[in-house]
Protein backbone atom coordinates (compact mmCIF):
# COMPACT_ATOMS: atom_id res chain seq x y z
CA UNK A 1 0.00 0.00 0.00
CA UNK A 2 1.07 3.57 -0.73
CA UNK A 3 -1.34 6.03 0.88
CA UNK A 4 -1.89 9.45 -0.67
CA UNK A 5 -3.00 12.04 1.90
CA UNK A 6 -4.58 15.21 0.48
CA UNK A 7 -5.69 18.39 2.23
CA UNK A 8 -6.74 21.70 0.71
CA UNK A 9 -4.96 23.96 3.20
CA UNK A 10 -1.58 23.78 4.91
CA UNK A 11 -3.19 24.05 8.34
CA UNK A 12 -5.34 20.98 7.66
CA UNK A 13 -2.23 18.82 7.22
CA UNK A 14 0.02 20.44 9.81
CA UNK A 15 2.18 17.97 11.69
CA UNK A 16 1.87 15.05 9.27
CA UNK A 17 4.86 16.04 7.15
CA UNK A 18 6.90 16.67 10.29
CA UNK A 19 5.97 13.20 11.58
CA UNK A 20 7.06 11.49 8.36
CA UNK A 21 10.13 9.26 8.53
CA UNK A 22 12.67 9.53 5.71
CA UNK A 23 10.88 12.41 4.00
CA UNK A 24 11.73 13.18 0.40
CA UNK A 25 10.50 16.37 -1.22
CA UNK A 26 9.27 16.43 -4.81
CA UNK A 27 7.62 19.18 -6.85
CA UNK A 28 5.28 18.69 -9.78
CA UNK A 29 2.41 20.67 -11.25
CA UNK A 30 3.01 23.63 -8.90
CA UNK A 31 2.57 21.34 -5.89
CA UNK A 32 4.96 20.05 -3.26
CA UNK A 33 4.78 16.33 -2.51
CA UNK A 34 6.43 14.74 0.52
CA UNK A 35 7.17 11.03 0.27
CA UNK A 36 8.07 8.91 3.29
CA UNK A 37 6.69 6.64 5.99
CA UNK A 38 3.92 7.49 8.44
CA UNK A 39 3.49 5.01 11.29
CA UNK A 40 4.81 2.15 9.11
CA UNK A 41 2.69 3.08 6.10
CA UNK A 42 4.31 4.22 2.84
CA UNK A 43 2.71 7.63 2.29
CA UNK A 44 2.68 10.76 0.14
CA UNK A 45 1.38 14.05 1.58
CA UNK A 46 0.28 16.97 -0.60
CA UNK A 47 -1.83 20.10 -0.51
CA UNK A 48 -4.38 20.35 -3.29
CA UNK A 49 -5.44 23.99 -2.78
CA UNK A 50 -9.13 24.86 -2.87
CA UNK A 51 -11.66 23.81 -5.48
CA UNK A 52 -12.61 20.82 -7.59
CA UNK A 53 -10.16 21.32 -10.46
CA UNK A 54 -7.23 21.70 -8.06
CA UNK A 55 -8.29 18.60 -6.14
CA UNK A 56 -8.79 16.52 -9.28
CA UNK A 57 -5.37 17.45 -10.62
CA UNK A 58 -3.74 16.61 -7.31
CA UNK A 59 -5.39 13.20 -7.09
CA UNK A 60 -4.43 12.42 -10.68
CA UNK A 61 -0.77 13.28 -10.06
CA UNK A 62 -0.69 11.16 -6.91
CA UNK A 63 -1.87 8.12 -8.84
CA UNK A 64 -0.13 8.59 -12.17
CA UNK A 65 3.24 9.97 -11.03
CA UNK A 66 3.66 8.84 -7.44
CA UNK A 67 1.88 5.47 -7.72
CA UNK A 68 -0.35 5.78 -4.68
CA UNK A 69 -2.73 2.85 -4.30
CA UNK A 70 -5.18 4.46 -1.85
CA UNK A 71 -6.20 8.06 -1.18
CA UNK A 72 -7.60 9.79 1.90
CA UNK A 73 -8.72 13.42 1.88
CA UNK A 74 -8.82 15.28 5.19
CA UNK A 75 -10.18 18.76 5.78
CA UNK A 76 -13.13 20.78 7.02
CA UNK A 77 -16.71 21.19 5.84
CA UNK A 78 -19.91 23.02 6.61
CA UNK A 79 -22.80 21.15 8.16
CA UNK A 80 -25.85 20.53 6.00
CA UNK A 81 -27.87 18.63 8.60
CA UNK A 82 -29.25 19.77 11.97
CA UNK A 83 -27.84 16.65 13.65
CA UNK A 84 -24.29 17.34 12.40
CA UNK A 85 -22.61 19.87 14.67
CA UNK A 86 -19.41 21.87 14.77
CA UNK A 87 -16.60 19.55 15.89
CA UNK A 88 -18.27 16.42 14.54
CA UNK A 89 -16.50 14.28 11.96
CA UNK A 90 -18.19 13.14 8.76
CA UNK A 91 -16.69 10.17 6.94
CA UNK A 92 -18.12 10.04 3.43
CA UNK A 93 -19.96 7.01 2.14
CA UNK A 94 -20.54 8.81 -1.15
CA UNK A 95 -19.91 12.20 -2.75
CA UNK A 96 -21.64 14.28 -5.41
CA UNK A 97 -21.07 17.64 -7.08
CA UNK A 98 -23.91 19.91 -5.99
CA UNK A 99 -23.07 22.43 -8.74
CA UNK A 100 -23.10 19.85 -11.56
CA UNK A 101 -26.13 20.57 -13.72
CA UNK A 102 -26.07 19.57 -17.40
CA UNK A 103 -29.85 19.53 -17.83
CA UNK A 104 -31.59 18.88 -20.16
CA UNK A 105 -28.81 16.72 -21.61
CA UNK A 106 -28.33 14.80 -18.35
CA UNK A 107 -30.17 14.64 -15.01
CA UNK A 108 -29.17 17.17 -12.37
CA UNK A 109 -26.04 16.18 -10.40
CA UNK A 110 -25.15 13.42 -12.90
CA UNK A 111 -21.57 13.60 -14.15
CA UNK A 112 -21.96 13.41 -17.94
CA UNK A 113 -21.00 10.11 -19.57
CA UNK A 114 -20.52 8.29 -16.27
CA UNK A 115 -24.17 7.58 -15.53
CA UNK A 116 -23.49 8.51 -11.90
CA UNK A 117 -24.57 11.26 -9.56
CA UNK A 118 -22.79 9.81 -6.55
CA UNK A 119 -19.37 8.23 -6.26
CA UNK A 120 -19.05 5.72 -3.43
CA UNK A 121 -16.02 5.64 -1.19
CA UNK A 122 -14.14 2.41 -0.50
CA UNK A 123 -16.08 0.55 2.18
CA UNK A 124 -13.11 -1.04 3.97
CA UNK A 125 -10.98 2.12 3.97
CA UNK A 126 -13.92 4.26 5.12
CA UNK A 127 -14.76 1.79 7.88
CA UNK A 128 -11.18 1.89 9.12
CA UNK A 129 -11.19 5.70 8.97
CA UNK A 130 -14.49 5.96 10.86
CA UNK A 131 -13.17 3.58 13.50
CA UNK A 132 -10.02 5.66 13.88
CA UNK A 133 -12.12 8.81 14.21
CA UNK A 134 -14.39 7.27 16.85
CA UNK A 135 -11.39 6.05 18.85
CA UNK A 136 -9.88 9.52 18.71
CA UNK A 137 -13.01 11.29 19.91
CA UNK A 138 -13.44 8.79 22.74
CA UNK A 139 -9.84 8.52 23.92
CA UNK A 140 -7.85 11.56 22.83
CA UNK A 141 -10.05 14.60 22.24
CA UNK A 142 -9.54 16.01 25.72
CA UNK A 143 -5.79 15.44 25.47
CA UNK A 144 -5.14 17.24 22.19
CA UNK A 145 -7.73 20.04 22.20
CA UNK A 146 -7.40 22.74 24.83
CA UNK A 147 -10.24 23.12 27.30
CA UNK A 148 -10.95 26.66 26.12
CA UNK A 149 -11.42 25.45 22.53
CA UNK A 150 -13.54 22.50 23.64
CA UNK A 151 -15.77 24.89 25.53
CA UNK A 152 -15.99 27.61 22.86
CA UNK A 153 -16.76 25.22 20.00
CA UNK A 154 -18.91 22.88 22.16
CA UNK A 155 -16.85 19.79 21.36
CA UNK A 156 -17.84 17.82 24.45
CA UNK A 157 -20.33 15.68 22.55
CA UNK A 158 -18.55 15.44 19.19
CA UNK A 159 -19.43 12.35 17.20
CA UNK A 160 -18.74 10.58 13.92
CA UNK A 161 -21.28 10.47 11.10
CA UNK A 162 -21.18 8.45 7.88
CA UNK A 163 -23.06 9.48 4.78
CA UNK A 164 -23.26 11.86 1.84
CA UNK A 165 -20.96 14.85 1.31
CA UNK A 166 -21.48 17.32 -1.55
CA UNK A 167 -18.79 19.41 -3.23
CA UNK A 168 -18.95 22.59 -5.27
CA UNK A 169 -16.78 25.52 -6.26
CA UNK A 170 -18.46 27.73 -3.68
CA UNK A 171 -17.77 28.58 -0.04
CA UNK A 172 -21.33 28.30 1.20
CA UNK A 173 -22.16 31.00 3.73
CA UNK A 174 -25.89 31.35 3.32
CA UNK A 175 -28.46 29.54 5.45
CA UNK A 176 -30.94 29.77 2.56
CA UNK A 177 -28.46 28.16 0.19
CA UNK A 178 -27.78 25.19 2.45
CA UNK A 179 -31.51 24.87 3.19
CA UNK A 180 -32.20 24.60 -0.54
CA UNK A 181 -29.43 22.03 -1.00
CA UNK A 182 -30.86 19.98 1.85
CA UNK A 183 -34.29 20.15 0.26
CA UNK A 184 -32.85 18.97 -3.06
CA UNK A 185 -30.63 16.30 -1.44
CA UNK A 186 -32.39 15.14 1.75
CA UNK A 187 -29.64 12.80 2.97
CA UNK A 188 -26.89 15.42 2.62
CA UNK A 189 -24.68 15.76 5.72
CA UNK A 190 -21.97 18.26 4.77
CA UNK A 191 -20.74 20.60 2.05
CA UNK A 192 -17.19 21.36 0.94
CA UNK A 193 -15.16 22.16 -2.20
CA UNK A 194 -12.98 19.19 -3.22
CA UNK A 195 -14.07 15.70 -2.21
CA UNK A 196 -16.38 14.82 -5.10
CA UNK A 197 -13.68 15.72 -7.61
CA UNK A 198 -11.24 13.37 -5.92
CA UNK A 199 -14.00 10.78 -5.87
CA UNK A 200 -14.51 11.00 -9.64
CA UNK A 201 -10.80 10.73 -10.36
CA UNK A 202 -10.45 7.72 -8.07
CA UNK A 203 -13.51 6.09 -9.64
CA UNK A 204 -12.17 6.53 -13.16
CA UNK A 205 -8.67 5.32 -12.21
CA UNK A 206 -9.87 2.45 -10.03
CA UNK A 207 -8.24 3.71 -6.81
CA UNK A 208 -9.83 3.09 -3.39
CA UNK A 209 -10.40 6.35 -1.51
CA UNK A 210 -12.12 7.89 1.46
CA UNK A 211 -12.88 11.39 2.74
CA UNK A 212 -12.90 12.75 6.29
CA UNK A 213 -14.34 16.17 7.07
CA UNK A 214 -14.34 17.94 10.42
CA UNK A 215 -17.37 20.22 10.69
CA UNK A 216 -16.12 23.78 11.11
CA UNK A 217 -19.36 25.73 10.69
CA UNK A 218 -23.03 25.55 9.81
CA UNK A 219 -22.58 26.88 6.24
CA UNK A 220 -24.47 30.04 7.17
CA UNK A 221 -23.69 33.73 7.46
CA UNK A 222 -21.34 33.06 10.40
CA UNK A 223 -19.30 30.47 8.48
CA UNK A 224 -16.18 32.58 7.98
CA UNK A 225 -16.06 34.26 11.40
CA UNK A 226 -13.69 31.85 13.20
CA UNK A 227 -12.90 29.60 10.27
CA UNK A 228 -9.09 29.75 10.22
CA UNK A 229 -8.78 29.64 14.01
CA UNK A 230 -10.98 26.55 14.07
CA UNK A 231 -8.83 24.95 11.37
CA UNK A 232 -5.64 25.65 13.31
CA UNK A 233 -6.79 24.77 16.82
CA UNK A 234 -9.32 21.99 16.18
CA UNK A 235 -9.33 20.54 12.67
CA UNK A 236 -5.54 20.27 12.40
CA UNK A 237 -5.04 18.20 15.59
CA UNK A 238 -8.14 16.17 14.69
CA UNK A 239 -6.64 15.25 11.31
CA UNK A 240 -3.21 14.43 12.72
CA UNK A 241 -4.58 12.14 15.44
CA UNK A 242 -7.08 10.38 13.18
CA UNK A 243 -4.56 9.79 10.38
CA UNK A 244 -2.12 8.42 12.95
CA UNK A 245 -4.73 5.97 14.17
CA UNK A 246 -5.73 5.09 10.60
CA UNK A 247 -2.14 4.29 9.62
CA UNK A 248 -1.68 2.18 12.73
CA UNK A 249 -4.84 0.26 11.86
CA UNK A 250 -3.75 -0.28 8.26
CA UNK A 251 -0.24 -1.31 9.29
CA UNK A 252 -1.57 -3.69 11.93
Amino acid sequence: MRLGIISALHEEQQGLVEAMQGPQKRSHGMRDFTLGTLWNIDAVCVLSRLGKVAAAMTASILVEKYAVTHIVFTGVAGSADPHVNVGDIVVAEALLQHDMDARPLFPRFEVPLTGLQRFATDLELSTQLAGAAKDFLRDELAKVIQASERQEFALQHAQVHRGLIASGDQFISSAMHVKQLKADIPDLLAVEMEGAAVAQVCFELGVPFTVMRTISDNANEEAAVDFMRFVQTVASPYAFAVIQRLCQRLAG
